[in-house]
């Protein structure tokens, strides 16, 4: 009761300033077990919008005899060997409506295409430790870019292709690749897929060249003119087409001095902006989980999204970010963590971060392959980062709106418009192993909501909010089996979700709660919260 005193004279001097947006502390012991907090929305504009297809998965060009660390993790999921007649990929893919699929990674910058001006024998990669990322020169024969494309338009999803950049390159001793790009057989594989009428989304130029590279690096200078170079194929091969694939690059680390730089020379011939993230460090460490459950660690990748979002204002491009790939964990990630259900918080904390710093597009490495798969590399039953992600594309909206927790450090939180509905969707995430944290909301820092009883009707017109006439949200709860972090095993509000026999993605139903109630989220658990509240910035 003294809390709530003290909140309502705390909202009447807030009132005196409506205009500002700022929070206030409403942490309070509420039992055993449990705290209350409150999400502070500003609902007045959106910080941000995303793409409608924002969820974005990928494809990498491994073979079964990459290892990290003594664990070979990949098996059958590269290009050249996935199993393509898998009704859980395709059904997987499918549920999307769409999926974009990023196709590349580390030895793309080593695949030769056999189209007609290749004159070389189209080999596959052969293990080989002298040689840059451990294997040999690999090659896309014809025939299996004709399966992948049939399986794309299949499954309905929008394909970004990784372009070897390395072509016509020489790499020097001390880690740089200079000269300029051959484009020859890139060029001859973008006219070989527009002949075929095959629909690709974006061609992306290189992997993992920028800055100081990994493996080798080329200088922004020259990476520049590289995709310029990109920009012109593409603009005369798609000459007269009504819609043009994407410029993407440079799908490497961010360097703010090296995207600077590119991004100034390249002026509107890139579309995007890629950047790659691994933030949690190599897949061998032990200690991942504890970093994941780190607010304070999680808040560090911060500083890469804001660092490429001011070099996009500050330039005169029209160019927007994206995360090209993420995969946390490098060097294929960690059995039991990366494939597990602890992941699920750092990667939805990523898509709620990118997001609020207007990235349109979040890649996850990857769809299928090395231990950090949405998707098990043997079997293709989904992982729960699956679900994670399916959820999110269907509840989390393009407009991010502005807001702040208060309660406690270890709930990390998120809110947009709802998705193809009115409303907002919260995404809230708790890192605590023993508190319950009963969440209230309010709307721009004035007062806690109260919400209507049945049947009734409410407005806060001077704030632009709305209800509606449903006395209900719809909550989505996310929980480990038997509690374990280390589980691939996820559950829906307490019912385990698996395929069936027939590889079919199972319904992912909410729960009806009553608005007047705080939403419960509980020890290590996610919830999707789909509120019935109108506000402006969701007009």
């Amino acid at each position: 009761m003294g809390s709530q005193i003290w909140l309502r004279g705390l909202c009447f001097l807030v009132c005196i300033f409506t205009c500002s947006f700022f929070s206030v502390s409403s942490q309070t012991v509420a039992g055993n077990g449990s705290v209350e907090g409150t999400v502070f929305i500003d609902g007045k504009t959106s910080i941000g919008k995303i793409d409608k297809d924002f969820i974005c998965a990928t494809l990498d060009w491994w073979p079964p005899e990459k290892c990290d660390y003594g664990t070979c993790s990949w098996d059958h999921a590269s290009l050249i060997n996935l199993d393509l007649n898998s009704n859980i990929l395709l059904n997987a893919i499918k549920a999307f409506s769409p999926l974009k699929i990023r196709l590349g990674g580390s030895l793309q910058d080593k695949v030769m295409y056999d189209t007609d001006d290749n004159k070389e024998p189209c080999k596959q990669f052969v293990k080989n430790t002298t040689e840059m990322f451990g294997f040999t020169q690999g090659c896309l024969p014809m025939y299996r870019w004709d399966e992948l494309n049939a399986f794309f338009n299949k499954s309905g999803a929008k394909i970004i292709f990784g372009l070897n950049a390395l072509a016509g390159r020489s790499i020097h001793s001390d880690g740089s690749a200079t000269g300029a790009w051959n484009y020859t057989n890139a060029e001859s594989l973008i006219s070989y897929t527009v002949k075929k009428n095959y629909s690709i989304h974006g061609w992306e130029l290189g992997n993992e060249l920028s800055g100081n590279g990994v493996g080798t690096r080329i200088v922004a200078n020259q990476y520049a003119a590289d995709t310029i170079s990109l920009y012109k194929i593409v603009q005369n091969i798609y000459n007269g087409a009504e819609n043009k694939p994407l410029i993407i690059a440079p799908g490497g680390f961010f360097d703010a001095s090296w995207f600077k730089e590119f991004i100034d020379k390249t002026g509107n011939s890139v579309d995007v902006v890629t950047h790659h993230i691994y933030n949690l460090g190599p897949g061998v460490d032990e200690h991942l989980v504890e970093k994941i459950l780190d607010p304070s660690y999680l808040d560090g990748e911060a500083n890469t999204f804001r660092g490429l979002q001011n070099t996009l204002k500050s330039s005169a491009t029209s160019a927007t970010a994206w995360v090209g790939e993420a995969g946390g964990a490098y060097n294929s990630g960690r059995n039991h963590v990366s494939n597990a259900f602890v992941y699920s918080f750092w990667y939805l904390d990523q898509l709620g971060m990118a997001s609020a710093y207007d990235t349109k597009t979040y890649c996850r490495q990857s769809l299928i392959g090395g231990n950090y798969g949405l998707l098990n590399t043997t079997t293709f039953v989904p992982n729960p980062d699956y679900y994670s992600a399916l959820l999110w594309n269907r509840l989390m909206g393009r407009n991010v709106l502005s807001m702040n927790f208060s309660g406690t450090k270890k709930i990390r939180a998120y809110a947009h418009c709802a998705k193809e509905s009115k409303g907002i969707t919260l995404l809230l995430i708790n890192l605590d192993n023993r508190t319950t944290v009963e969440v209230k909301v309010a709307f721009n820092s004035t007062r806690t909501l109260h919400h209507p009883k049945k049947n009734h009707r409410w407005k806060f017109h001077k704030r632009g909010i709305q209800g509606s006439e449903s006395n209900t949200r719809e909550e989505y709860h996310l929980t480990a089996k038997d509690g374990n972090l280390h589980s691939q095993t996820m559950l829906l509000n307490g019912n385990i979700l698996t395929v069936n026999s027939a590889g079919d993605i199972p319904v992912l139903d909410p729960l009806n709660v009553n608005l007047s109630k705080p939403i419960m989220v509980a020890p290590f658990s996610v919830v999707f919260a789909h509120l019935p509240y109108v506000v402006p910035a969701c007009n």
